[in-house]
């Protein structure tokens, strides 16, 4: 049996990983991934590598081995995540894994906006598979925000179309670590987390969180979706992927990324990571401080 990261060189995948060699022994870890170059910093520590794509079926077959628990990360193709989710639930299944855990988004069926549709047919394709399953229904990331804090100090404004929603987010890291648990934990199977931060904020506190850490006046704001969907396509954000955030940013405003169940800090032991300190940690970046 082997705990595999699917996706395992990416920034949620390498988190991941770093948990679980705080937990077991290298050479029971699997990282699956596309590239052998870019997992090789990772084998060097004793990570067996298997080369896999999403979206290349045939090469999913090698990835799993019965008894093995599996961590599969969301695909980054919007348009292609539902058949590429499937060919990795088809390759398990056949394996014979013993569990395979999905990052979903947090309310699962209840979600209303577009990024949601792709994980609510993942979701269904795994529940019908008959796999053993856990759906980790992640949250926003902390880093959703704090990745832009040098365009957010260049331009003087938090900028979005969230209104007043809140947000529960919490850091990429807390989401590694829960998944890192539930694969070497017990009790899991066939479980659904609804993972978020243990406190909702407004895009209006974290503009002002950034103003205090920052000492500058940076404030939020708040335009109508279809001009802030506009606003990142005259940026050279594409068109696709403009609408889907700014439709997020209405989700948001609609409450739908509000939920502050405590299953992440229950998962954790400890609470989650606070906004503060992801802004704090974000400014350190050189250019920033």
């Amino acid at each position: 049996m082997s705990y595999v990261i699917t996706g395992a060189t990416g920034a949620l995948g390498r988190l991941v990983i770093e948990a679980l060699l705080a937990r077991t022994a290298p050479g029971e870890i699997v990282a699956v991934a596309r590239d052998r170059a870019k997992a090789a910093d990772l084998a060097a520590r004793g990570v067996a590598v298997r080369i896999a794509d999403y979206g290349r079926p045939e090469t999913l077959r090698g990835a799993f081995a019965a008894g093995d628990r599996v961590l599969l990360i969301s695909g980054n193709e919007a348009g292609r995540r539902l058949a590429q989710h499937s060919a990795v639930i088809d390759a398990a299944r056949e394996a014979g894994v013993a569990l395979l855990t999905y990052t979903s988004v947090l309310g699962g069926p209840a979600a209303t906006f577009s990024i949601a549709e792709e994980h609510i047919a993942t979701e269904q394709a795994l529940l019908a598979s008959g796999v053993p399953y856990c759906l980790l229904r992640n949250g926003w990331y902390h880093e959703n925000y704090t990745g832009a804090l040098a365009g957010t100090l260049k331009t003087g404004a938090v900028i979005g179309s969230a209104d007043g929603g809140r947000v529960a987010s919490a850091a990429r890291r807390d989401y590694a670590e829960a998944a890192a648990e539930v694969l070497t934990g017990s009790g899991h199977e066939d479980s659904v987390y609804e993972l978020s931060g243990d406190t909702a904020w407004t895009m209006a506190e974290y503009a002002a969180e950034v103003s205090r850490q920052t000492g500058r006046k940076i404030p939020y704001r708040d335009l109508p979706e279809e001009r802030y969907a506009a606003l990142m396509t005259e940026a050279g954000v594409p068109g696709p992927a403009a609408r889907m955030v700014a439709d997020a940013d209405a989700a948001i405003a609609r409450g739908e990324l509000a939920s502050t169940s405590g299953d992440l800090a229950r998962l954790l032991g400890r609470p989650t990571t606070p906004l503060s300190d992801a802004i704090a940690d974000a400014l350190k970046e050189p250019g920033l401080s």
